[in-house]
């Protein structure tokens, strides 16, 4: 290491107070071992994001004097020993982790909530917490300090009044009130992407889910849609939202919904008719993609992009997280090179985690999922789930290659390839200079 120290350790007291500590040095882990951050993966914890504890989670550092991972159960303050637990940072959105947190997980006695967990520590030289990420999205759209709440009420309250039988536009107030999801916020401040939730019933049964749990997991983010909004309500709410936002985008599949492919029918009336109301804008869809015929009946209803969701693209990994039902990954795999085939800009939500997404097997299929798909970008999405849960579920054992080495190694393979965290606009598809988009520096 040839830095002139190693950020320090963070731990936090019982009551969540957070220290560094005097000599030990943060550690980070991937898959199941520790391992030292590398210089390149490691920036300044970005505006926004937040730090956790792991509760009664001892941490792991790396202690310079022995040369050796350590667990740190306690502390000492003054003339007592206290036990203290893990730090873990929730990062900004256009941030991809390398480093899960590093500690004992096998101390651990509860099930995490889902949120995504980075690796944290304490620069000292510059004062600052710095953590193991990339940023991989220059889009500040989405960052908290664009939505203000104070304004959102008047504006949720004057579109409730406008529109008081759709059944839409009451589940997306709730959704941007209550659950504070900033896609149903952009629809009430009339910008940017707006969803379209549409479909109460799913065909995966996803490990972390965000919209439905079992009672013996852990809490869902939210409640599902409990019904399927007819094709009016979309474009009553939609329309003037492609005529009157800034950097338009309307998206079926956003969070509050199983999976809309699953309403195909209704999705693809809809899109039909705001296509033929407006040219100005972007429809775009988020799915598991599993059934390709009804992904070739979206694509000639007028859709102009499509985001395909997976953890994994290799089928074992796959199946082990989504747990589909009655549909197999050489669906999605088909459905993903039938949108590019036919000519919409196709993503994949790559939902990621150290020590699977950057196995060496898992680089090498990825390469040869990009070849063969054609997909022109991914979306590198830091997978919110208990880390320690999901890599025993996967059967992850060890560590990968580094998650920095692997967007390299992509990126050198095809140079053509975006990494992104967001949704675009379709002015925005093929930005100047995207094939040498990454790293994005500050």
């Amino acid at each position: 290491m040839k830095r002139k120290s190693l950020p320090k350790l963070l731990y936090a007291d019982a009551t969540g107070n957070i220290f560094d500590h005097p000599h030990l040095t943060m550690a980070g882990m991937n898959g199941t071992e520790p391992v030292l951050p590398e210089d390149v993966e490691l920036i300044p914890l970005p505006e926004d994001s937040r730090l956790f504890t792991i509760p009664h989670t001892p941490p792991v550092a790396w202690d310079t004097k022995k040369r050796t991972f350590v667990t740190v159960e306690t502390v000492r303050d003054g003339r007592r020993e206290q036990r203290v637990q893990a730090v873990s940072a929730f990062m900004a959105p256009g941030y991809v982790r390398t480093l899960l947190p590093a500690c004992d997980y096998g101390k651990k006695k509860v099930h995490l909530p889902l949120w995504s967990y980075t690796a944290v520590g304490w620069d000292e030289e510059r004062e600052r917490f710095v953590v193991a990420a990339s940023r991989v999205d220059g889009n500040e759209n989405w960052l908290p300090k664009n939505y203000d709440d104070r304004k959102l009420d008047p504006l949720v309250r004057k579109l409730v009044a406008a529109f008081p039988d759709n059944r839409l536009l009451v589940q997306l107030a709730r959704c941007a009130v209550d659950y504070h999801c900033f896609a149903a916020k952009n629809l009430f401040f009339r910008r940017w992407e707006a969803p379209i939730p549409t479909s109460p019933a799913c065909n995966s049964r996803c490990l972390g889910c965000i919209s439905l749990q079992p009672s013996d997991c852990c809490p869902s983010n939210h409640e599902r849609i409990g019904f399927v909004p007819t094709p009016q309500e979309i474009v009553e709410l939609m329309l003037p939202h492609l005529n009157e936002a800034p950097e338009p985008i309307v998206s079926y599949g956003q969070g509050c919904e199983g999976d809309p492919i699953l309403q195909a029918d209704t999705i693809a009336e809809a899109t039909r008719r705001l296509k033929a109301a407006t040219g100005r804008g972007t429809v775009n869809f988020n799915s598991n993609g599993s059934f390709p015929d009804r992904i070739a009946l979206l694509c000639d209803a007028g859709m102009d992009s499509m985001r395909f969701s997976m953890n994994s693209v290799q089928e074992e990994f796959y199946n082990r997280y989504y747990r589909p039902v009655g549909y197999t990954f050489a669906a999605v795999k088909e459905s993903v090179r039938l949108a590019k085939e036919r000519g919409l800009f196709t993503m994949i939500n790559y939902l990621v985690s150290p020590g699977l997404s950057d196995r060496e097997d898992e680089v090498e299929e990825l390469i040869r999922f990009i070849g063969e798909t054609g997909v022109d970008m991914i979306q590198m999405r830091n997978l919110s789930i208990d880390p320690d849960f999901y890599n025993k579920r996967m059967g992850v054992t060890g560590k990968g290659i580094g998650m920095y080495r692997m967007l390299e190694r992509v990126k050198k393979e095809f140079p053509r390839i975006q990494y992104g965290y967001f949704n675009r606009t379709k002015e925005n598809f093929y930005p100047a200079g995207y094939e040498e988009g990454w790293p994005i520096r500050g």
